[in-house]
């Protein structure tokens, strides 16, 4: 039996678990407010580290597609003073991947792949435990029913508060 899966929000955190899925054959609907993938500017850059998002790209089936793409010179650090002296400048090596850089598009792009990604669907509230599932409701007054919901949506999630009381600060 297939269960409905879906992940709200298409940020890296949320395209990168839809990824574990669908390499593992369970399929995932990504919900997403944004109309489009170019709705607004993707941001600067991330640096994914070794034991942490390399190895959930890892687990996506992503590492070397990653690593095609990251930039290890990216890795350099350079700390100074109030005055301006280096107190520290740390150059990597040139096969050290600790953790490289990536431009947030191209990890995006990359996650994307053969994902759906159903974009202009803000979700408003979702609902747990009804007869048939966890209810979302969506901004267009829609809703769906699916058998898991992952909030992935950040720091004001609409999925939050069917889990928790908790608010951000």
């Amino acid at each position: 039996m297939r269960h409905r899966i879906a992940v709200v929000g298409s940020g890296p955190a949320g395209l990168t678990f839809a990824r574990v899925l669908h390499r593992h054959g369970y399929p995932v609907a990504i919900l997403e407010r944004d109309p489009g993938p170019d709705a607004r500017p993707p941001g600067g850059t991330l640096d994914l580290h070794e034991g942490l998002g390399q190895l959930a790209l890892d687990k996506a089936g992503l590492l070397a597609e990653y690593q095609a793409l990251s930039r290890p010179e990216g890795q350099a650090m350079r700390i100074l003073d109030a005055d301006g002296t280096v107190l520290r400048d740390w150059q990597p090596r040139p096969d050290d991947r600790a953790n490289p850089e990536i431009d947030r598009r191209q990890l995006r792009d990359l996650l994307i792949g053969p994902l759906d990604v159903q974009w202009g669907r803000g979700v408003t509230q979702v609902v747990p435990g009804t007869r048939d599932g966890v209810r979302v409701h969506f901004a267009d007054g829609r809703q769906e029913t699916f058998d898991l919901v992952v909030g992935a949506d950040g720091a004001w999630s609409r999925i939050r508060p069917a889990v928790s009381s908790v608010t951000p600060v």
